[in-house]
């Protein structure tokens, strides 16, 4: 009894974790979570700046399309105002210069949270205003300084376009030649009454 009483208690017999593999564990299993918990932080804050940086880029092409559906051509300066939308206050800043079309002028949009320092942006848009683009829904183009002709009516004619082809140029058939009136011309003998010109009457060949 005593024999099997002292086995049991036997220091050999219970084994447990040491101090250091307790904390080598804890260790092991901080750095895992320390880097899962970083991923998915990541993961939230692009969904949140992509968020907003689409909210933004609907207010400049919103600012833009604003400005393209102005009768009057915006003035070559920089103008910037505060807009809120999603529940969010935003700047913008329009920035119009002239290209080396005289009809035609460059707009630069840049847009940022109301909150964040000036000079920084979230979004921009750049587009361009004037005659030389087309109206929306339009295709034809019309640019300044180009004669614009009217509408012909079908019977007028250009002073070169005599034949009334459209083409521009005259194609009328030059008038017949006619011979001078001291040439030599062969005279022809009258015909007698009765004689055959066509069939004339064959010879006897006895004769």
């Amino acid at each position: 009894m005593h024999a099997a009483k002292g086995s049991l208690c036997s220091p050999m017999s219970v084994r447990g974790f040491t101090l250091i593999e307790v904390l080598a564990a804890l260790i092991i299993v901080s750095l895992g979570m320390m880097a899962v918990i970083q991923a998915v932080s990541q993961t939230a804050s692009n969904s949140t700046y992509l968020h907003d940086k689409t909210i933004a880029h609907w207010v400049a092409m919103n600012r833009l399309t604003e400005a393209r559906l102005d009768p009057s051509a915006p003035k070559v300066d920089e103008s910037s105002d505060d807009v809120e939308m999603a529940s969010r206050e935003w700047t913008w800043t329009m920035n119009v210069t002239q290209t080396p079309v005289e009809t035609m002028r460059r707009i630069d949009i840049t847009v940022r949270p109301s909150e964040a320092e000036e000079g920084t942006s979230m979004a921009a848009v750049t587009g361009f205003y004037g005659s030389a683009i087309a109206p929306p829904g339009k295709a034809m183009v019309l640019w300044e300084g180009v004669p614009k002709q009217g509408p012909r009516n079908p019977g007028d004619r250009d002073e070169d376009d005599r034949d009334g082809d459209g083409d521009g140029d005259n194609n009328e058939e030059p008038p017949p030649l006619e011979p001078p009136e001291d040439a030599d011309q062969p005279e022809m003998p009258e015909p007698t009454p009765g004689e055959d010109l066509i069939n004339p009457p064959e010879e006897d060949p006895s004769l």
